[in-house]
C-alpha cells in the first residue's frame, strides 16, 4: 500500500509515520462508512450532487480516502459488488473534481504557458477519470516519438539544429530547416509508426482522447493536430492551430513572422498524413469557399472548446447510458470554460430533467439561466414547474414496494431475482433484477414493442433484466429461458442490485432483497434443480 502513496511525500519532509499511519487508518474507516451508506440512500435513484457532500467536507487527506476506494475496487473475486459499485461512483466524482480544479488553474495561466498537450490530457482525464492517465506518461510517449524523428533527421542532416541538446527551447528561423523537420516527422508518424486518420470509425469517442490516440495510432483531425504540433515545437518548429471549419488544420509560416496574410502560410493536415496544403486546397478539402477569418490562429482555450464540442456532439448521437455520461462530462467541461453560456446551461438542465436526476441542481441551473437571459422565461418556467413536481413526488414516496411471491396475484411469476437467463428470440444473456405480474409499461411502449403479437400479450409476467451489452430491458416471461451456460453479466449497474456472483447466479444485495424478500429461496431451489448445484 505505502509504495503507491510515496509520491505524496518529499524526501526532505520530516514525516511522523505513526501519525500518517493513523490518518490513513481513519481515512479508510471513513471511506468504508460512506461507501456502506450509499446503497440504502441511493438505491432508487442515481447518486445526486449533494450525495457527495459528506466527501467534500472530509477531514482526512483525499489521497488516503482515494487509496481506500482503490483497495475496495481491487478486492479479489466476485464478492463485494455493491461496495465496488459505489466506491467507483465516489472515485469517479473525486477525481473529476480534482481534474476540474486543475483545468480551471490551467485556464488562468498566461496563454504562453497553456500547453496544448496538457489541455488535451485534462479533457481525456475528465472523461476517463478511472483510467490511469497522467501528463508525465503522455509526455514521455511524445518524447519517444520525438527521439525517433531526431534519428531520421540525423541520417539526413547530421548538423541539423534540432539535434542539439537544447533543441526546442529556441525556434529554428530557416524555412528549409523547418521543412526537414516536418518531412522527418511525416516519415516517422505516418510511415514508420503508421499513424492515420480514423476514417472508418470517425465518430468513436476514443479518437478524441490523446492517450488512446497514442495507443491506437489513430484519431480525428484535432487530436492528431495536437500531437503533431507538440512534436514540431519540441524540435524547434512553430505550428499554429487554425480555426478551419469541419476539419482542424495547422498553419506553418512561410513569410514574415506573425503575418496576417493567409497566403504567407502553408496549411498542414495531420489527419491526412501531414499533407501540406495551399489556401485553395484547404477549400477543396471541405468542398466550399470560406472567408479569411477561418484561416486565423486559435488559442489553447478555443482548441479545448472545439475538442469538447466534438465530444458533446458524440454524446448527443445516441440515447444510451454511455452517451448520456459522455454528454454530462463534456457539458461539465464546456461550462467550466464558459460558465455563463445559456445554450449549454439549458442543455445541461434539460439533460438532468430528462434523466430524472438532481432536481435541486436543475433548479439552480434554471435560476442562473433566468438571471443571465430573462427572454428564456417560457422554457425556464416549464422546466421549473415540472422539476418542482418531481421533488414533491419524491417527498411523497413512503418506502420501497415489496413484492411477495406468496401473494396470489404473483402466482404466474416463474423466474426469480438473480437468475442468469437467455432471451429466446434475440439470444442475449441477462440477469433478472426485478419483475411485475403483468406488463406495467404504458400503451405507447406496448404498441411500439408489438407486445400484443406475443401469444400471452401484456397479460403475463415481465422482467427487468440487465443485459451483457450494458442495456436494461423489460422482457416477457415467454421470451426468457434458463441459460444453459450461466456467466457473469458485465453490466455497469450490476453492483447496484447484487452483492455477489456465485459462478451460477447473482445474490441480491440488502436493498434488492428488501423489495423481493421471498426470491432468494426460489433462486436457490432453481439453481439446485436446473444446474444440480448447491454452490453459493
Amino acid at each position: 500500500r505505502w509504495p503507491s502513496l510515496l509520491k505524496y511525500y518529499s524526501h526532505t519532509d520530516g514525516v511522523s509515520w505513526f501519525e500518517e499511519y493513523k490518518a490513513r487508518h481513519n481515512a479508510g474507516l471513513e471511506a468504508q462508512r460512506i461507501v456502506a451508506s450509499f446503497s440504502k440512500r441511493f438505491f432508487s435513484e442515481h447518486v445526486p450532487c449533494d450525495g457527495f457532500s459528506d466527501i467534500e467536507t472530509l477531514g482526512c487527506p483525499s489521497h488516503f480516502f482515494e487509496d481506500e476506494l482503490m483497495c475496495i475496487l481491487n478486492m479479489e473475486g466476485r464478492k463485494g459488488l455493491t461496495w465496488k459499485y459505489y466506491a467507483k461512483k465516489i472515485l469517479y466524482f473525486l477525481r473529476q473534481q480534482n481534474i476540474l480544479k486543475n483545468l480551471k488553474e490551467y485556464l488562468q495561466r498566461p496563454t504562453d504557458r497553456q500547453s496544448f498537450l496538457e489541455g488535451a490530457v485534462l479533457i481525456d482525464q475528465y472523461c476517463n477519470p478511472l483510467s490511469d492517465i497522467c501528463l508525465k506518461s503522455v509526455q514521455a510517449q511524445v518524447d519517444d516519438i520525438t527521439d525517433k524523428v531526431r534519428k531520421v533527421l540525423r541520417t539526413r542532416n547530421p548538423r541539423h539544429p534540432s539535434l542539439a541538446s537544447k533543441a526546442g527551447e529556441v525556434l529554428i528561423p530557416e524555412v528549409e530547416l523547418q521543412r526537414q523537420v516536418l518531412d522527418a516527422m511525416n516519415c516517422v508518424l505516418y510511415e514508420q509508426l503508421k499513424y492515420k486518420g480514423n476514417e472508418l470509425d470517425y465518430y468513436n469517442s476514443l479518437n478524441s482522447y490523446i492517450h488512446q490516440v497514442l495507443i491506437r495510432r489513430t484519431g480525428i483531425p484535432i487530436s492528431l493536430s495536437v500531437l503533431y504540433l507538440t512534436i514540431a515545437r519540441q524540435l524547434g518548429v512553430k505550428l499554429e492551430p487554425v480555426n478551419f471549419p469541419s476539419h482542424f488544420l495547422l498553419r506553418w509560416c512561410q513569410g514574415k513572422e506573425g503575418s496576417t496574410d493567409i497566403f504567407d502560410y502553408t496549411y498542414i493536415d495531420a489527419f491526412g498524413k501531414g499533407k501540406q496544403l495551399t489556401v485553395k486546397e484547404c477549400e477543396y478539402l471541405i468542398g466550399h469557399h470560406v472567408t479569411e477569418e477561418f484561416y486565423g490562429v486559435v488559442t489553447s482555450k478555443e482548441v479545448l472548446q472545439r475538442m469538447v464540442g466534438n465530444l458533446l456532439n458524440l454524446g448527443k448521437r445516441e440515447s444510451t447510458d454511455q452517451s448520456y455520461q459522455l454528454l454530462r462530462d463534456s457539458l461539465d467541461l464546456y461550462l467550466a470554460m464558459y460558465p455563463d453560456n445559456v445554450q449549454h446551461l439549458m442543455l445541461q438542465a434539460r439533460l438532468y430533467f430528462h434523466l430524472g436526476i438532481w432536481p435541486e441542481k436543475v433548479l439552480d441551473i434554471l435560476q442562473h439561466i433566468q438571471a443571465l437571459d430573462p427572454s428564456q422565461h417560457g422554457a425556464v418556467g416549464y422546466l421549473v414547474q415540472h422539476t418542482l413536481e418531481h421533488i414533491e413526488r419524491r417527498k411523497e414516496e413512503v418506502g420501497p414496494e415489496v413484492k411477495h411471491r406468496s401473494d396470489e396475484k404473483h402466482k404466474e411469476v416463474c423466474f426469480s431475482i438473480g437468475l442468469i437467463m437467455k432471451h429466446k428470440r434475440y439470444g442475449y444473456n441477462c440477469v433478472i433484477y426485478g419483475w411485475d405480474p403483468a406488463c406495467m409499461m404504458g400503451h405507447e411502449w406496448i404498441r411500439n414493442m408489438n407486445v400484443h403479437s406475443l401469444p400471452h400479450g401484456p397479460h403475463q409476467p415481465f422482467y427487468n433484466v440487465l443485459v451483457e451489452d450494458g442495456s436494461c430491458r423489460y422482457a416477457a416471461q415467454e421470451n426468457l429461458e434458463y441459460n444453459s451456460e450461466p456467466r457473469e453479466i458485465p453490466h455497469p449497474d450490476i453492483g447496484r442490485y447484487f452483492s455477489e456472483f456465485t459462478g451460477i447466479h447473482y445474490l441480491a444485495n440488502t436493498e434488492l432483497e428488501i423489495r423481493y424478500p421471498e426470491d432468494l429461496e426460489l433462486t436457490r431451489a432453481t439453481v439446485q434443480k436446473i444446474y444440480n448445484s448447491g454452490k453459493e
